[in-house]
Formats: C-alpha cells, sequence, structure tokens
C-alpha cells in the first residue's frame, strides 16, 4: 500500500508513455512486434488501474487518495500533485479499459497508410494525456496533461482520416486551442484572485485542492462571472456543448475508428470532467449564475442533436450528432448543481462512452466490410452478419435509453434531477428544460430505430448481396467487444457500482460550497433535502 500511496498514480498515468518511448527503439517494419509492444504496455497500464481500484479505500470514497505533492515549478507555485476520488475514479477505469481494447481491435484494423509504429504510439501518448487529466489535482499540470491529448488526436485525424481530415483535424485543432487559451486566463485568474476564507490573504496556488476549499472567496461576483465564462468555453468546446459542437461530427467522420472511439469513450469527458472538478466547486456563485444558461445549451443540444440525426445519411455521423445529444444530457444534470444530477453527469459519461464507443467500433466494421457507411447502400446485416446485426440492435437500444442497460441511468436521472435544481436556480425554467430533454428522448428512439432499421432488417441490396467479403464478427472483434457489451449489462441493472462510488465525493465537493456566505447555501440545501443529508 505503501508503493501505492507513493507511486500508484504516477504508474497508471506514465506506463503508456514509457511505452510509446520503448516503441521508437523498434524498427517499423517490426509491424507484430510493435502491436505486442502497445497492447502489453496497455495491458500492464490497465493491471495497474485494477491494483488502484481494488486497494482504493471505499468508505473514504469522498476523499482523494493515493496522493501524491511533489514541488514542480516552485517559480509559479505549480507542484506535481495528484490524486483519486470517487468523481475520477470511474473515468480514470473507463480510459484504462477501452484502451487495451481499442489495441486489440487494431490487430487486423491499423488504417492507412499503414505505419502502425507511429500509429500505435500515437495512442499510447494520448493514454497518459487522459489519466493525467482525470488525475491532476494542481490547475497547471491539469491544463499539460488536457492540452497533450490534441497533438495526437491531431494527427490521427489528419494523417490517417478521411478523403477530408485535413479541414477536420485543423478545425478541431483551432477549436480546442481556442477554448483551452480562455480556459488558461480563467486558470490565472483563479491564481492572482483566490483569497484564504479565513485570514483573506492572497493564496496564489495552482493547488486545486485549496482553491476548492476557498471556493472563490475574495473574488467579486463580476469577476467570478468571468473567470467562469472563461471556463465555461475552454470546457464547453471539448464536451463539446452546443453551440461549439460544431467540430465534433466532422471529426468523427473523417478520423479512423480508432480515433472516434477514443474520442467518443474519453476525450469528451474532460470538458464535462473539467466542469465538475474545477468550475463549480471553485466558483459556486458564478456557477449558480450561469446554470439556467447551461441548462438552456443543454437541452438545445438534446433537441439540436436529434434533430441533427434525423437528417444524416452517413452512419458515422450519425452516430457524431447522437454524441451531440446525449453529452447534453450529462450537462443538464450538472447545471442542476445538485448531488443527484451530477451523480447522473457522472454515470453518463461513463454510459456513453461504453455505449457509443461500441457504435463507432461497429461502425468501422461495417466501413469494413462494405466500404461505405451511407445508410441507404446498406441493409439485411441481420442476414448476411447475423452477429454483427444483433450486436448493432443491443447497442442501439441502450443509446435509445432502454431501462436494464446502461443508457437508461445516463439518461433518466438526468431528467429527474431538472424537477429540483438547487436553491437559487429558477424551478420554472428547470422543469421547462426537464420537458424539452424527455422529448429528446423519443427523438433518439426514432433516429436509432431508423438507423436499425435501414442497416440491419431487410433483404441485402443487390449492391452487396453475394459479396464475399461480408463476413460476421471475427475474434479480435469479440474479444474487443465481449467487456464493452458486459458492462453495458452490468450496469444497466446495477447501477449503484457507480453510484456507490461517485456519491460521497460529490456530496464532499458540493458542501464545501457551504464556507461561502451566500454563494452556495442553496446547493448543499437540495442536496440535503433531495438525499437527506
Amino acid at each position: 500500500m505503501d508503493f501505492l500511496n507513493d507511486w500508484g498514480l504516477t504508474l497508471v498515468t506514465f506506463l503508456p508513455l514509457a511505452g510509446a518511448l520503448v516503441m521508437m527503439a523498434i524498427p517499423k517494419e517490426e509491424e507484430k512486434v510493435l502491436k505486442q509492444a502497445a497492447l502489453l504496455t496497455s495491458l500492464a497500464t490497465l493491471a495497474a488501474g485494477i491494483w488502484l481500484l481494488v486497494e482504493f479505500d471505499y468508505d473514504r470514497a469522498g476523499s482523494l487518495q493515493y496522493v501524491v505533492d511533489k514541488n514542480w515549478i516552485e517559480v509559479i507555485g505549480s507542484g506535481y500533485t495528484l490524486g483519486l476520488d470517487g468523481m475520477s475514479l470511474p473515468l480514470l477505469a473507463l480510459t484504462v479499459l477501452v484502451m487495451p481494447l481499442v489495441f486489440i481491435y487494431s490487430w487486423d484494423h491499423i488504417p492507412s497508410p499503414g505505419n502502425a509504429k507511429a500509429f500505435l504510439a500515437l495512442m499510447l501518448i494520448l493514454e497518459t494525456g487522459m489519466i493525467g487529466t482525470f488525475v491532476a489535482q494542481d490547475l497547471i499540470l491539469f491544463f499539460v496533461f488536457f492540452e497533450v491529448v490534441l497533438l495526437p488526436m491531431f494527427f490521427m485525424i489528419a494523417v490517417w482520416g478521411g478523403e477530408d481530415r485535413r479541414y477536420a483535424s485543423l478545425k478541431f485543432f483551432l477549436y480546442t486551442m481556442f477554448g483551452s487559451a480562455l480556459m488558461l486566463l480563467g486558470f490565472l485568474a483563479l491564481f492572482f484572485l483566490s483569497k484564504d476564507p479565513v485570514t483573506g490573504e492572497l493564496l496564489r496556488t495552482f493547488d486545486m485542492r485549496v482553491l476548492t476549499d476557498a471556493a472563490g472567496a475574495g473574488i467579486v461576483r463580476s469577476s467570478q462571472l468571468l473567470i467562469f465564462g472563461g471556463m465555461f468555453l475552454g470546457f464547453g468546446v471539448k464536451v463539446p456543448l452546443f453551440p461549439f459542437h460544431t467540430w465534433l461530427p466532422d471529426a468523427h467522420t473523417q478520423a479512423p475508428t480508432q480515433g472516434s472511439v477514443i474520442l467518443a469513450a474519453v476525450l469528451l469527458k474532460l470538458g464535462t470532467y473539467g466542469f465538475i472538478r474545477i468550475a463549480i466547486p471553485m466558483l459556486p456563485e458564478a456557477a449558480e449564475a450561469w446554470a439556467p444558461w447551461i441548462g438552456l445549451f443543454a437541452v438545445i443540444g438534446i433537441i439540436y442533436g436529434a434533430l441533427g440525426c434525423l437528417a444524416q445519411t452517413d452512419m458515422k455521423r450519425l452516430i457524431a450528432f447522437s454524441s451531440v445529444a446525449h453529452m447534453g444530457f450529462v450537462m443538464l444534470g450538472i447545471a442542476t448543481l445538485t448531488d443527484f444530477g451530477i451523480n447522473a453527469a457522472i454515470f453518463g459519461m461513463v454510459a456513453h462512452g461504453l455505449i457509443t464507443g461500441m457504435l463507432f467500433f461497429i461502425a468501422g466494421s461495417v466501413k469494413e466490410r462494405y466500404h461505405t457507411l451511407e445508410i441507404k447502400r446498406l441493409g439485411g446485416m441481420l442476414l448476411q452478419a447475423p452477429r454483427l446485426g444483433w450486436i448493432l440492435g443491443f447497442t442501439s437500444m441502450a443509446s435509445l435509453g432502454l431501462p436494464g442497460l446502461a443508457g437508461f441511468w445516463g439518461e433518466f436521472p438526468a431528467i429527474l434531477a431538472a424537477y429540483q435544481p438547487a436553491n437559487g436556480i429558477p424551478e420554472e425554467t428547470f422543469r421547462g428544460y426537464m420537458v424539452v430533454a424527455a422529448i429528446g428522448t423519443v427523438l433518439a428512439a426514432g433516429y436509432l430505430l431508423w438507423l436499425l432499421q435501414r442497416t440491419a432488417m431487410g433483404e441485402p441490396s443487390e449492391e452487396f448481396a453475394n459479396d464475399p467479403h461480408i463476413t460476421d464478427v471475427n475474434r479480435f472483434e469479440w474479444i474487443a467487444w465481449s467487456p464493452i457489451l458486459f458492462l453495458i449489462v452490468l450496469f444497466g441493472v446495477a447501477p449503484g457500482l457507480i453510484f456507490d462510488v461517485t456519491d460521497p465525493a460529490v456530496v464532499e465537493s458540493l458542501n464545501n460550497c457551504l464556507q461561502l456566505p451566500d454563494g452556495c447555501e442553496g446547493v448543499a440545501a437540495a442536496t440535503t433535502a433531495m438525499f437527506g443529508g
């Protein structure tokens, strides 16, 4: 346990980067060896993550564990500070699970041009950035990891993407950089303006634990609103929250299958995690003022994403627009500023990661077999590749929120939480949002059932009726997909496996707002009223 406390989070964070460096010494002609090295590295990271999960003290899930606190950049007061609690644990687990599955899928799915060395190494670097973002407890360290993911994904789209990959990759890069610049300004403002709530002295620290305890003390309301606005743009672009979403359909459509899976499963969660870890607990007064606007953009995204899906002719682009809608449910839960809503949001992040990641896996396999994702050209999959068709049907049902599957618990609690937002937030407004979000679930059923009917049911089209290349699910796909399908069912029937872990950390984060004289009593009061303390 001492080893875990000192090195556990450092090990799980930097193992993928170490594996990428080792791969640099392997000749690119040795493709099999490169695949083995990448897969073993991701499996070792998974093993380290499981070790952390097993040794994690779930009775203290509300407190940071495995804390590392070392000096890093003393001249600016930034430290190498890591920690893990109930809010970040499910997202860490999701990351270390998804990456080995992506490498298994990649065993016979290296996209063209077939430079396996660069492609696999970039994915390992990406894994380090994602894990580091979820465990960082220093704003500058968080920002570094948050930005580390940008370049690998940019190159994955720009080099291995589709016909319009250059446009999509540049749009992804510019949107994210613009949001990150404003987010960094917000971090600097917190550094210069935050004060100790007891002594009134300037803190001058990037330590997220200290800034969370301060909860915006010493920052006047107008400044809090501006700082939160910068973070809102930075994190909102990453989510992506409407109207900052336009980069997502292009990036998903042009990215290789592996890039789309990672983007949907984990990368979109960096933005929502930033809201619950940084923006809301550090600036609760501003969060309360911004909440109706966040809720408004969330429900617009739910409806807009659903209508966008109904207008699509490309399977992958339809799934991409569905992410805009599903992440709208996550943001609606966050906007309530209640324990119930934020717990629902974290569950929604995990559920979306599993389900939409699985849909992109399926889309990649469909593209490989049919050499197209144009919906009108597909059909009869249940006859030609029945297992692939049934998996598509199962995942579509999970995505539309069928009870008993994980997608239900990503949507229903977020809608329910909108009925009683935190005090200080207009109830009538959020109850209106609740109705709009409920309509969004009906539209989700419409576009997903339409997709399923057009691609899986009926007779195969004449173009592909006698194509010998259309085969059913192969062994690498089974190995990569089975854990995801199992977890979609497991979390659907036993949602407490996630809720019981996240709730103590969410309650701890919200109760911290009690330190403010008038900024956040409503959040704590709503939590107490709904959950009894």
